[in-house]
């Protein structure tokens, strides 16, 4: 058998909790329950990640108005997003030395990769919402609104 170093592979290696992992030996498979990959698409695809991610593929923001972009978003639930779309590497946190603290957000290369696949799907979805919105209608009215 040959090993990384005569087949020029590289092994990629990373300290999880008190070991090491070695990725090339994982098959990340996001419909397996205990695959990493689906703790970052439940951050990517919830509500608020998505519409984060969204804003973010804009322009670089500050806290607020980031906030103020994803309307309804509470401050905590904002701040939770971030952090784990920041540990994700989705983006990067940028705080500032000033008085008072400033802090931009804006994605990183990963980031803006996904955030283009996400905002695919939102104009999608937005440009068949009276589809939609006709089906509900139906659904409802076979169904007796509840």
């Amino acid at each position: 058998m040959e090993s990384a170093a005569q087949t020029g592979v590289t092994s990629t290696r990373a300290a999880v909790g008190t070991g090491a992992v070695d990725f090339d030996d994982l098959a990340f498979d996001v419909f397996a329950r205990n695959c990493p990959s689906r703790g970052t698409l439940e951050h990517v695809t919830g509500r608020w990640g998505a519409l984060t991610m969204g804003a973010l593929h804009e322009s670089s923001l500050r806290f607020n108005e980031l906030r103020r972009r994803v309307d309804g978003v509470s401050e905590k639930m904002l701040s939770q997003t971030l952090h784990a779309l920041e540990r994700d590497g989705l983006v990067h946190r940028d705080a500032q030395p000033t008085n008072p603290p400033r802090v931009d957000y804006t994605l990183t290369p990963l980031g803006r990769e996904i955030s283009e696949r996400l905002l695919s799907l939102i104009t999608f979805v937005e440009g068949r919402m009276e589809e939609v919105l006709r089906s509900r209608e139906r659904y409802d009215a076979t169904r007796g609104a509840r």
